[in-house]
């Protein structure tokens, strides 16, 4: 199959923009995009419990802050998964792609894994050391990774280029659920399970919290096993091991570079740093919290209420307007949005311990979020060709996070040595080349499109 043209690989054409209100609504109800809800929300689940979720828990155990910053690292994982994307792209896993097929049976494994990592977190007091909790932590997130590649292959195949925006939205929508749940959930289950009056860190209750994140990606299996696989695509066999070597480390890079030419720098460019202010400044967020003295109980209850409503406004505006008025017009929205929320954690540092200002903060955060990433999702999915679906979002997915994590790392020391309000200030500055990376990427791809 010829890779696909400018037609095919834009996200939205001019005429589908256009549709009525009731026609671009009604892709949220059917069944692909319903399964990626739940899909959704297993590929959200891990991310905060090794790293957002985590930070809180090595915070309340006496961590230090710039030892939490670093080990922030275990997040690089995400980024490197390209590296192996080209396996779970093109290799059968015997016997579960014969039950199964080829995505569900890499989601499967990938999902037993994180269960596995997740188990081994909840047994492990990081106060009696933090190798063993890190090496956890690790496993989460390369069967984390593992499960993104999957995942992004089997959306980008369950639907036609015109319904990606849709699918984003939904995937989104469950992600930031389950972000919500593994940040806000496991707060109140461990505030539930901590025993009164003892006051301090109490392990067990976060060994209780753990355990139930590992038994809520049941969720994630439970609609594996009951999804139909993506239509398989019949791929011509390679003759020889160089050959097979070609097609599935090589040929889906060089695909790329020759569908965009030059404007494949810029591409990449703006993938590496588009998402930089809120994922550097995510690190500190819930030691922040916990330095500002606000309780379990108080942080869960705001991201429960204020961040479920909001995210899901903004997963849906994101995924409506992209439809309706194009992906770029929305991802340049998404970029400031995300850049100025950040400015409100600044203010909010001003204020002490004060509920009302952290409601505001929150509901401001994660609408610019649910925005943004369902925009970028869309864009990211128009990228790729479906043949290598799984390595080239892969490689997107790992460019977008390689950087800001990197820069994450040292997130502690910066706030140790200038103090939060600083910090929050820098992380909406490096949003500012986001803003003119995403023009130029926008009058590039208007420039490629055909003329009518």
């Amino acid at each position: 199959m010829s890779p696909p043209t400018a037609e095919q690989t834009l996200p939205a054409s001019e005429e589908d923009r256009k549709l009525p209100w009731r026609d671009t609504l009604k892709v949220y109800l059917e069944p692909a995009t319903l399964r990626m809800l739940a899909l959704g929300f297993s590929a959200g689940l891990p991310l905060l419990l090794v790293l957002g979720t985590l930070s809180f828990r090595l915070r309340e155990a006496g961590i230090d802050r710039t030892t939490i910053g670093y080990l922030s690292w275990v997040g690089l994982a995400y980024a490197f998964k390209w590296v192996w994307a080209p396996l779970v792209d093109r290799l059968p896993l015997p016997p579960l792609t014969t039950l199964l097929g080829r995505r569900r049976g890499w989601l499967l494994l990938a999902q037993a894994i994180v269960i596995t990592g997740l188990v081994g977190m909840a047994m492990n007091d990081p106060r009696a050391g933090l190798h063993p909790l890190i090496w956890c932590a690790l496993l989460v997130a390369f069967g984390s990774a593992t499960q993104d590649i999957a995942l992004d292959a089997f959306r980008i195949e369950s639907a036609e280029t015109r319904k990606q925006a849709a699918l984003a939205a939904a995937y989104q929508t469950g992600y930031r659920l389950a972000m919500i749940w593994a940040g806000a959930g496991v707060l109140w289950v461990a505030a539930w399970a901590e025993v009164s009056g003892s006051g301090g860190y109490q392990n067990a209750a976060w060994r209780t919290a753990y355990l139930v994140m590992a038994a809520s990606m049941a969720v994630g299996v439970l609609t594996v096993l009951l999804s139909p696989e993506p239509a398989r695509r019949v791929l011509a066999k390679p003759k020889n091991a160089a050959e097979w070597l070609q097609s599935v480390l090589v040929e889906p890079f060089a695909d790329f570079i020759r569908r965009y030419k030059w404007q494949a720098a810029l591409i990449l460019a703006l993938i590496a740093i588009y998402r930089i202010s809120d994922v550097v400044m995510g690190i500190m967020a819930n030691p922040f919290y916990v330095d500002m003295g606000f309780t379990k109980d108080e942080v869960a209850t705001v991201s429960k209420i204020f961040g479920v409503i909001m995210t899901l406004v903004g997963a849906f505006v994101g995924g409506v307007l992209s439809m309706r008025f194009g992906v770029m017009r929305v991802l340049m929205l998404g970029a400031v949005l995300s850049a100025a929320s950040n400015l409100l954690f600044a203010w909010l540092a001003t204020r002490g311990h004060d509920l009302t200002a952290l409601v505001a903060v929150v509901s401001a955060d994660n609408l610019a979020g649910g925005i943004a990433s369902a925009a970028f999702i869309a864009y990211l999915s128009s990228l790729t060709n479906i043949n290598y679906s799984a390595t080239q979002y892969a490689l997107f997915s790992s460019m977008m996070l390689l950087l800001p994590k990197f820069i994450a790392g040292y997130s502690g020391a910066f706030v140790d040595a200038y103090g939060y309000g600083t910090f929050f200030t820098a992380t909406a500055l490096l949003g500012v080349p986001v803003l003119l990376l995403v023009a130029l990427a926008a009058r590039a791809r208007q420039a490629s499109e055909p003329r009518s």
